[in-house]
């Protein structure tokens, strides 16, 4: 994938690219056996791990001598997996986000209040 770079600017490191090439490869991988979630956040977790690695690399060589470049491209990608991962998962739906699909039923109906009847006589005269 080729993306238009401004001038004066130099891509990342080829090892920095195949380091994200291979995280991303291994994501796929998981996200078959394990699903979106847990693929998604070993990946960040071992993205986090190289944006460390190349900002230590980055402050102790100066821009000068060390590529701000690397820290760019996986600051990309981290940004671009956890797009990914809030896309895909949501989270759960709010409740009553769905109630027309909702039936009543006869349990859900509302009772009315007990009428006070009073105290019958089963079919007997009023007297003892």
């Amino acid at each position: 994938m080729s993306e238009a770079r401004p001038l004066g600017t130099t891509p990342a490191t080829d090892e920095v690219i195949d380091a994200i090439a291979d995280i991303e490869m291994q994501r796929q991988a998981t996200m078959k056996e394990a699903g979106i979630a847990a693929s998604c956040s070993s990946a960040l977790r071992r993205l986090l791990e190289l944006l460390d690695r190349e900002n230590k690399a980055l402050t102790e060589h100066g821009p000068d001598a060390g590529h701000p470049e690397n820290v760019e491209a996986v600051a990309a990608e981290i940004a671009r997996v956890k797009g990914l991962a809030a896309t895909t998962s949501p989270g759960p739906a709010p409740r009553g986000a769905y109630p027309a699909q909702r039936k009543a039923t006869w349990r859900d109906a509302q009772r009315s209040p007990a009428r006070n009847k009073g105290r019958r006589t089963m079919g007997r005269a009023g007297g003892r």
